[in-house]
């Protein structure tokens, strides 16, 4: 896990949000949707079986498994609607006590839910289990805004937007409880980073600007390649050189 969470890890994780969502759009609604699920999940299951082979916290592994989580997250949520009609509502309370579930499980097994503790296999699938549930969620309740509620995309973007920020409010300024705070803002980035990539994709009929899920996944794609890409950078700049055994210069 991240040794510090800081604002380039919450810029991540609302761009992996945006992104997933829109990548979702993209395949749910131009291939069959059962199968789609099933080919994120296997792409999904696989990055997650590199992020918890490394031995130590890997940029690229850990944010490839937050993008993945994204993708497949929200695609099991948008196909329980998309394909079996279950209402946002249902979904959005369904997912929300798995969410529970985990949380108690996690905290009555490991006695902690801290993301600086996670130093086990079982510590780190029980965080895993939580991300993924959290961006279905996410999803849901974004989607129950913008369409159930009838507040729009945009609309939807900006409260959550609002929102995001009382966690913040609460662990800066009233000294709440760190952890609960963390979580907290965890899940509402799934609604926020959602509604401004429906926003942008969507067609104007929907209240969107039509730039199209595919235009839109590639967009916050690249940017998020761009900042893992300085991150890793930033990374191997801070490693100690080491002389190579066979004298042949410094490897890093």
């Amino acid at each position: 896990m991240p040794s510090t969470i800081d604002g380039v890890f919450w810029v991540l994780k609302l761009l992996s949000t945006a992104m997933g969502e829109a990548t979702s759009d993209f395949l749910v609604h131009r291939f069959n949707p059962e199968l789609a699920v099933l080919g994120a999940g296997v792409v999904f299951i696989a990055v997650l079986w590199w992020q918890l082979s490394v031995p130590r916290f890997l940029i690229t592994a850990y944010w490839t498994a937050v993008v993945m989580v994204s993708v497949f997250g929200t695609m099991c949520a948008d196909v329980l609607h998309v394909r079996f009609g279950v209402p946002y509502v249902v979904s959005a309370l369904a997912f929300g006590v798995v969410l529970m579930v985990i949380f108690v499980t996690w905290s009555r097994v490991e006695h902690t839910l801290s993301i600086h503790s996670i130093t086990t296999t079982r510590r780190e699938l029980f965080y895993w289990a939580a991300v993924t549930v959290t961006f279905a969620l996410g999803t849901a309740v974004g989607d129950l805004s913008a369409y159930t509620v009838g507040l729009g995309f945009l609309r939807s973007g900006l409260l959550f937007a609002m929102v995001f920020c009382l966690p913040v409010v609460g662990f800066a300024l009233l000294r709440l409880n760190a952890v609960a705070m963390f979580w907290t803002a965890y899940i509402l980035t799934r609604p926020l980073g959602a509604s401004f990539a429906d926003y942008l994709g969507k067609s104007h009929e929907q209240g969107g600007l039509n730039w199209g899920p595919g235009n839109v996944s590639f967009m916050f794609s690249a940017v998020i390649v761009v900042i893992v890409a300085v991150l890793v950078g930033r990374e191997r700049r801070r490693l100690p050189s080491r002389v190579r055994p066979d004298g042949r210069g410094t490897y890093r």
